[in-house]
């Protein structure tokens, strides 16, 4: 069961957009902005104080990539394997972050909820592929390198 508190930061949110259920999108994305997830007692708590379904609200947040129902770390890594970054080698960085966190294919986010990492089809900064993101804060022209010494700097910056 989640704290009071997190219901009643929901009203504010649905309070800002007004209680109707076209306001399902911009309250889901307050509350994953909020809390870096959507918990699953404020989809349902959210879509009864909207007026719609349960389902229904279940089926946007699912439909749409950037909600998640599992908790994030503090920093969101975004790693590019479009095209463009792709063939500029994204693979070896993506498994050069995944060694340094000690992270698998199945296991996004640390144990210590500090970095989440996924991987996206493009990040739109094709020429200076290739790219990663850090909570949306892009990083170009990246190697595995790079991306070990970025993650070195991010936990120094979170001590």
């Amino acid at each position: 069961m989640l704290d009071p508190s997190y219901f009643a930061r929901a009203d504010e949110f649905i309070a800002r957009y007004g209680k109707k259920p076209s306001a399902i999108i911009p309250v889901l994305e307050d509350i994953q902005e909020e809390y870096r997830y959507i918990p699953r007692e404020l989809l349902t708590y959210a879509a009864d104080k909207l007026g719609i379904k349960e389902s229904k609200a279940y089926s946007i947040a699912t439909f749409y990539k950037n909600f998640s129902f599992e908790p994030k770390g503090k920093y969101v890594i975004k790693v590019c394997d479009g095209t463009a970054c792709h063939v500029r080698h994204s693979a070896p960085i993506l498994a050069a972050i995944q060694k340094e966190l000690g992270l698998s294919p199945n296991q996004h986010t640390t144990d210590d909820m500090l970095f989440t990492i996924e991987t996206v089809s493009c990040l739109g900064a094709c020429g200076l592929a290739p790219t990663l993101t850090v909570n949306d804060e892009v990083h170009p022209k990246m190697t595995p390198e790079k991306a070990v010494a970025l993650l070195q700097e991010l936990r120094g910056a979170a001590r």
